[in-house]
Formats: structure tokens, sequence, C-alpha cells
């Protein structure tokens, strides 16, 4: 069977929206700037014809990358979850056991994760030590500074909001 890939609803909405843009916009406006420069002359040393054609194999990757990861996804609503122990699209809360430094992560999918909003991927290291995890468990994550202990202390279950267009490239 072939793999899935979860993602929150605003995941998939996302993804869908860049494809589109890929597709309408970004693969027309490449298609004129082959187009033009064509016009310049000799292929062979021409390169704006090879920049756009580069240009254009990048494209054309990421929409197959996209299409196919629309196609396989589980769209996973957080919103229809509930319980106190952690699954995709939960929203985190835990506590360092050592400094006592509180954060709160909601686990997304793969092209989802933003760091810096507070989502990690599902597939990071400290979000597959906290999947199965109940409220006031404990549990040990191998970090680049060591092996760190934390204690979950809240989980929610709430709507993710989209992330900006930059973030979510």
């Amino acid at each position: 069977m072939a793999e899935k890939f979860p993602m929150t609803p605003a995941g998939y909405a996302t993804m869908k929206a860049h494809l589109h843009r890929l597709k309408n916009h970004d693969r027309i406006r490449n298609s004129r700037a082959i187009e033009v420069a064509r016009g310049h002359g000799d292929l062979k040393e021409n390169a704006d014809y090879s920049a756009a054609k580069e240009e254009q194999g990048l494209i054309e990757a990421k929409i197959r990358e996209l299409e196919a990861k629309t196609a396989m996804a589980e769209v996973i609503d957080p919103t229809k979850m509930s319980g106190s122990r952690v699954k995709f699209g939960a929203t985190v809360t835990i506590e360092d056991a050592d400094s006592g430094d509180v954060s709160t992560y909601v686990i997304v999918g793969e092209h989802e994760a933003a760091i810096k909003k507070g989502r990690i991927s599902i597939g990071a290291p400290l979000a597959r030590a906290l999947i199965g995890k109940e409220l006031g468990e404990t549990f040990t994550v191998q970090s680049p500074k060591g092996k760190r202990d934390y204690e979950v202390t809240k989980v929610e279950w709430h709507d993710v909001p989209p992330l900006d267009e930059e973030t979510a490239s």
C-alpha cells in the first residue's frame, strides 16, 4: 500500500493553492520566458533560454511532487478529535523537567512544519517521542544538547490556521 501523507485541512488547502499557483501562474510565466528567450537567437549560447528551461524543470518537478502528495493526502481535522493521548493534529504543551521551560507545539504534516510558529512535523524526533503519550506522562528525547526529559502538561484539539505562502512553500 502506498504511503499516506497526513495533513491538516489548512495544510491541504495551502498545498492545493500552491499547486494551483504553479500550474496557472508560474508555468505560464515560465512558458512566456522560454518563448522570449528563443527569440534571442542561438539556443546553445543563450543564458536566458537555459535559465528558463532549468526553471521549467523545477516547476514541473514541484507540480508532480504536489500532485502525488495531494493524491495520497490523509486529511485529519483536529477539531473532530478529543482525548488526552497525543496524536497527529494535537496541540501539546510540554514542560522541560530540568529547566521548567514550557513549550507548546502542534503536530502537523511534513510540509506544514514551521518551528518558529510552533508547528513540528509528525516525523520530527520530538513529535515521534510525543505520539501516544498521555497527559501527565513523562518522556525523554535525544536532542543535539543531549537527552532531555519532558512532561506532557496539556493536550488540546483545535483548528490549525493556514500558514502564509512564504512559510508554506
